[in-house]
C-alpha cells in the first residue's frame, strides 16, 4: 500500500506519497510515483548498501529510472544509515555516495543533478 499525508504552505498544496521500496511492492511504487511532481530517494549509506542500490539491477537505480520515465524530473537524495558508516556520519562516505554513486546513476537514467 501507499500512504498519503497532505499539508499546505503559503505557496503550495502538498501531498506526500510514501511508496514502499521493496521489490514485492513495485506496482504500488509506480502508482504513487505516477502522481508525483518530485521524488525523494532514500539511499542506503552502509558500505555495500549504496553500491548494491545503484548497481545495474539495484532498486535505487530502478526507482530513479521509473520515476524519471513516469515524468518526475525533480529528485531529492537523502542518505540513510549514516550512523552505520565508518567513521559514523562520515563526510567522506557522503561525498563518495553523491559524487561517485548517485549523480552518475541519475545522469544515466536522464536526471540532471
Amino acid at each position: 500500500d501507499i500512504a498519503l499525508w497532505k499539508f499546505e504552505t503559503t505557496k503550495y498544496y502538498c501531498t506526500v506519497i510514501d511508496a514502499p521500496g521493496h521489490r514485492d511492492f513495485i506496482k504500488n511504487m509506480i502508482t504513487g510515483t505516477s502522481q508525483a511532481d518530485c521524488a525523494v530517494l532514500i539511499i542506503d549509506s552502509t558500505t555495500g548498501g549504496c553500491e548494491a542500490g545503484i548497481s545495474k539491477d539495484g532498486q535505487t537505480r530502478e526507482h530513479a529510472l521509473l520515476a524519471f520515465t513516469l515524468g518526475v524530473k525533480q529528485m531529492i537524495c537523502c542518505c540513510n544509515k549514516m550512523d552505520d558508516t565508518t567513521p559514523m556520519y562520515s563526510k567522506g562516505r557522503y561525498d563518495e555516495i553523491i559524487k561517485e554513486g548517485v549523480f552518475p546513476t541519475w545522469r544515466k537514467v536522464g536526471v540532471q543533478p
